[in-house]
Order: C-alpha cells, then sequence, then structure tokens
C-alpha cells in the first residue's frame, strides 16, 4: 500500500482527521453495503443484538445497549425497531419482549454473513497485533482528551 505521507511526516499528521476519515470510509460502506442487501445499519445492530441474546430483550434493553451508537447519526431507535417488526424479522411478544421470527432468523443468517465479510475486508493486510495496538493507541487518545467511550 502506497502511504500518504513518509514516516517523518505521519508523526506529526492530525489524529483528528485520520479518525475521521477512517470512521466515515467504514461506515459509509457498511452502510452501502447492508443497503445493498436490504437493511440498515441500526436495523443491524437490533437483529444482533436481540440473535445473540441469552433470553429474549425487551425493547427497553436493546435500546439500552444501542443508545450509545446515537452519536452515529441514529435519531430513533424505537423507529428502527419498530421496522423490523414490520418487515416481518422480529416478533414482540405481549410482555415486549423481543425475538427473531423464522424469516427474522434467515435474514440474520445472511446478514452476518455479509458483516463477517465486510469484516475481512477491512482487516486485509493488516495483523491482529497492529488492530490491537491501533484501538490501544485510540483509546488513550481518547483518556488523554478527557473523552469516554464504551463499545460492548
Amino acid at each position: 500500500m502506497e502511504y500518504s505521507h513518509t514516516d517523518v511526516e505521519l508523526v506529526r499528521q492530525p489524529i483528528g482527521y485520520w479518525g475521521w476519515a477512517a470512521a466515515e470510509a467504514v461506515v459509509t460502506r457498511i452502510r452501502a453495503v447492508l443497503a445493498g442487501i436490504g437493511t440498515t445499519q441500526p436495523q443491524a445492530w437490533i437483529l444482533d443484538r436481540i440473535a445473540n441474546a441469552e433470553t429474549p430483550p425487551t425493547r427497553d434493553g436493546v435500546t439500552g445497549v444501542l443508545s450509545g451508537y446515537a452519536a452515529a447519526g441514529i435519531d430513533d431507535l424505537d423507529e428502527e425497531i419498530d421496522a423490523t417488526v414490520a418487515r416481518g424479522w422480529v416478533i414482540q411478544d405481549p410482555e415486549g419482549r423481543l425475538e427473531l421470527s423464522a424469516g427474522g432468523t434467515d435474514f440474520y443468517a445472511r446478514l452476518a454473513a455479509t458483516q463477517a465479510e465486510l469484516w475481512q475486508e477491512r482487516h486485509r493486510d493488516i495483523p491482529d497485533e497492529e488492530y490491537v495496538t491501533t484501538l490501544k493507541v485510540l483509546q488513550r487518545f481518547i483518556h488523554n482528551t478527557g473523552g469516554h467511550a464504551w463499545h460492548h
């Protein structure tokens, strides 16, 4: 790969810009691919939370975990849950617990395979050690600037 600057020049580059540019590129790619299979990123998060829950979660349980993603441009998680119900992927029982329908289970399998392909694409030629180092450096930037971040 050809880099934008020499190592001597890169050390002076702004992390804010490169962090933003990386996030923008990754999110744009994910959202475009998910749109191609007929869903949105928030709906994918919702389906994933429901599919991987030990017991069927409540609507509040799902939105509570995902509410931190509002900074990612998600305005209304309840509306996104409603969309998964309307599409027949999720069933909400009278107590408000959410479960995948048979169609939702099938769609989630396709979604999970797509997400795995996207992960492979993003991580191509990046050893796990470099990835871990990158995340640790980003977390130190967050800590050093008094920020807070958490991802389940």
